[in-house]
Formats: C-alpha cells, structure tokens, sequence
C-alpha cells in the first residue's frame, strides 16, 4: 500500500477511536461513515499539501532559472547547494565548489566573505567578444552559506561608454563655432575703424559660424527628443513629404552643380510623425549632396512593395570606405571630416536617420564603395 495512504489510515483510525468513545450510542454504521469521511478529509488535506509544495518547488525552480542574473548558493563547506541556467551562461561553466570559481580574484572575493554583513563586489571581462560581469557576493544565513550574484553588464558599460563619447564630442564641435564666433568677432571689433574694407568678411564668418552653432544645437535636441520615441498617432503620405523635402533642395542642389532625379511609382503611406519623418528624408538629401561633387546625380526613390515601403537615396559622389560603414550612423562620426567642416555638416544627420527609422519599426541599410557612391535604403511599415 502506498505509505502516504497507509499513514492517512492510522491517523484516521485514531480519530475514529475518539469519535467512537464520543458517540458511543451511535450505530456501528454510523460510526464506520464517520471514519470514512475522517480519512478521505485527511487524504485529500494531505495530497493538497504534497501539491503545494510540489508546486511551490516548481515555481521557484521557474523563477529562479528564468531570470537574467546568475544566481549561484554555496552551502556552509563552500560546495555549490544550487546553481541557474544563466549561472552557467555567463561564467561558462558550473562551479563544483567555490574553489573552482574563476577568474581566481572571483574565488579570492567568494573566500573573504567571512560574516553576515561582509559584501564583495567586483567587474571582471571574459570570452570573445569581450562581456563584462558584475559579480555580487554576500553571506546567505547563519550557517556559512555564501550567495553569489553574476550580471551581465556589457551594455550598461556600452552605453556608458556611448555616453562619455557624446559629451566629449558634443563639447568639441560646440567649442569649434564658438572659438570661430569669438575670434571673428574680437577681429571685427579691432579692424572696424581701421579697415572698414575688411568688415565684410569677418561678418561673413561670423554669421556662418553661428548658423553652424545654430544647426549643432538644433541637431542635439532633435536627437535628444528621438530617443524618448516617435508619435505614431498620424497616417503620413511618405511620397508626397518626400517630393516637398526635393523641393527644399532644388535651389541648393542647383548651386552645388548637382542634379535631383526624383522617382515616385505611387502613393505610399506610414503611420508615425510627419515632423520625424520629414527630418529622416531632409537628412538622407542634405548628405547626398554634401558628398557628391559637382555634376553629379542623385536618385531618390519612393517605392511600396506589400507591406513595406522603401525609401532609396543614391548618389554617385565619393563613396564610404568599407572599413567606415559600420560607424557611419554614430554621432558625430564623420567619414571625412574635412569636407564635413568645409561643407558645414554636424555630423549628426545619419544618427537622426536611424533613430527616426528606428522608432518608426523600420531600418536603414546602407552600401557604399570608395570613388563609387553611396545607397541608403529606409525601410517603413506600410499604414494598415
């Protein structure tokens, strides 16, 4: 018989005792109903617990190996009690005892916790490409046991990183126009009695270095304000903003001697921000013409194909070097940074791109060949 169902018999044989004694008058009949009920009531209250803390142990096993932290327990004698599935990922292996922790400054860390209020922290880099780890380690109870928490922090030090970058650079493009400012406009100051002839063209300077400062600040805050996310909320003709952002750029596109081949098959609609938008197509142009020499051509396309619509701007200037493609959407990172100053570019326009593309659900691709041109294609959900 099973022990479970043996043991629910004898404790409902003992109650049974005592309901007999109690009911003495009763009949036998009586009496044996009452035992049944006694032992199906305690079988049933049993198997309930038996499944709670079935349940309870699966719950818990669930949690724990779901989560995205290592979490491994070494018991009193420094020996591995219990271990996640991502303790296993990021360490790349499961640890028999603390002994056979690595890097060895791990181990050395798990080694020192000697009372309950010690903690060890510490950040180690393993495997290739290079993760980073924080690894937490705190004593567990009373009985010598030891938690060791393991996270994997690559990308809160990617964006760290992304971050002392952008300060650094902002800094620096900003300090550039308002040396220049100051410069031409102390120059302007001394030279205004004495060579009149002259003010012209520290004028000149100065009202060009600030409508550079001017499109740096505007671009920051553009970019600031993309990465909270786009409004979804209009139905925007994706051909039509197009053919009016050419239209911004025929008398510039003229001026630099290049030429605008517009080709829209049909209409094309996006659900998203016709402000964001405008400013993704506004940039894609501005840096076609940027980088393509006189005579040139570029082709901007519009064109719909189920349920995507593709943007396409393609020109024929100087092209991106392969080993620059990867970096060409990051701030302030310029393929050629003197014709980016010669021409005024911020350095930024490629970045908005992608986020506008981006918080739209979409993408932007681009394939480039040195002396050959480039092509960037933006790919969008169509309006449903």
């Amino acid at each position: 018989m099973d022990p479970l169902i043996t043991m629910l018999v004898v404790v409902g044989g003992v109650a049974a005792i005592g309901i007999g004694i109690a009911v003495g008058r009763r009949s036998r009949a009586s009496r044996l109903s009452d035992l049944e009920s006694e032992v199906q009531r305690s079988t049933d209250a049993m198997r309930q617990s038996e499944r709670s803390n079935l349940d309870g142990r699966r719950v818990q096993d669930l949690i724990l190996n779901s989560m995205q932290e290592g979490i491994l327990l070494f018991d009193g004698d420094r020996r591995t009690a219990f271990a996640n599935g991502a303790l296993e990922h990021h360490l790349g292996t499961c640890p028999d005892a603390a002994n056979q922790l690595y890097p060895p400054a791990l181990r050395e860390m798990v080694r020192g916790i000697a009372g309950p209020d010690d903690v060890g922290i510490m950040e180690f880099d393993r495997d290739e490409p290079t993760r980073w780890l924080r690894a937490t380690a705190t004593a567990a109870g009373g009985d010598g046991s030891i938690l060791l928490v393991v996270t994997d922090i690559t990308e809160t030090r990617r964006i760290e990183a992304v971050r002392r970058d952008f300060v650094a650079n902002a800094s620096h493009e900003l300090k550039t126009p308002a040396a220049s400012i100051q410069a031409a406009a102390e120059t302007l100051v001394s030279v205004a009695d004495r060579d009149p002839a002259a003010v012209p063209r520290f004028a000149s300077q100065l009202e060009r270095e600030a409508m550079r400062l001017s499109r740096i600040v505007a671009d920051l805050l553009d970019l600031s304000r993309l990465e909270s996310g786009s409004d979804l909320g209009e139905r925007v003709r994706l051909d039509a903003l197009v053919r009016e952002e050419v239209e911004r750029f025929d008398e510039r596109a003229r001026e630099a001697g290049v030429v605008l081949d517009t080709s829209i098959s049909s209409p094309a609609s996006v659900s998203g921000s016709a402000r964001d938008l405008s400013l993704l197509a506004r940039n894609l142009i501005d840096n076609a013409i940027r980088y393509t020499s006189p005579e040139g051509q570029i082709s901007i396309r519009v064109h719909p194909d189920g349920a995507r619509v593709a943007l396409v701007v393609a020109d024929d200037g100087m092209g991106i070097p392969t080993r620059d493609i990867p970096r060409v959407f990051e701030r302030f990172y310029r393929v050629d940074r003197a014709r980016s100053r010669e021409t005024g570019g911020t350095g930024l326009g490629l970045a908005i791109v992608k986020h506008v593309a981006e918080n739209h659900g979409g993408s932007v691709e681009v394939v480039s060949e040195l002396g050959a041109g480039s092509t960037f294609t933006v790919t969008l959900p169509t309006a449903t």
